[in-house]
């Protein structure tokens, strides 16, 4: 029986699809240290249950948000998505969205989302802009 919920299980097949390292799905995913990127096989079987905190969920929504993009993008072809990650974009100043998201966190994975993600970039403008609003009549 599967310890993983079914949105983090999604969220770590969608890595694997993305044909990163261990390392690099350790490091997207913001593990603390104590968790190697060895032990990830046990995770994406569903063995173990990764460690519960509001950064991880995070990241594993902005995982899931780039995956259902990329493929409402690129309907018909896995390749292009995997591709389109890997690519140098001008907006990531040269960076593919795969460096983007490694070197910067959840804040990399935030910019790929909202690049890729036109619903999620608007949601997120007009959150920013009822804030300043907000703020203004205080």
């Amino acid at each position: 029986m599967s310890v993983v919920d079914p949105k983090t299980f999604a969220s770590l097949q969608q890595l694997v699809q993305w044909e990163l390292s261990p390392e690099h799905m350790a490091l997207i995913l913001g593990l603390p240290a104590e968790i190697k990127a060895r032990h990830l096989s046990a995770y994406l079987r569903g063995e173990r249950a990764l460690p519960e905190s509001l950064d991880l969920a995070d990241r594993l929504d902005h995982i899931l948000g780039i995956s259902e993009a990329l493929a409402t993008t690129f309907p018909f072809s896995a390749q292009m998505r995997s591709v389109w990650l890997r690519r140098p974009h001008r907006r990531f100043q040269g960076r593919s969205p795969i460096v983007v998201m490694l070197e910067e966190g959840v804040e990399g994975l935030q910019k790929v989302r909202m690049d890729v993600d036109c619903a999620y970039s608007y949601a997120i403008a007009d959150a920013l802009q009822a804030q300043q609003t907000k703020n203004n009549n205080a």
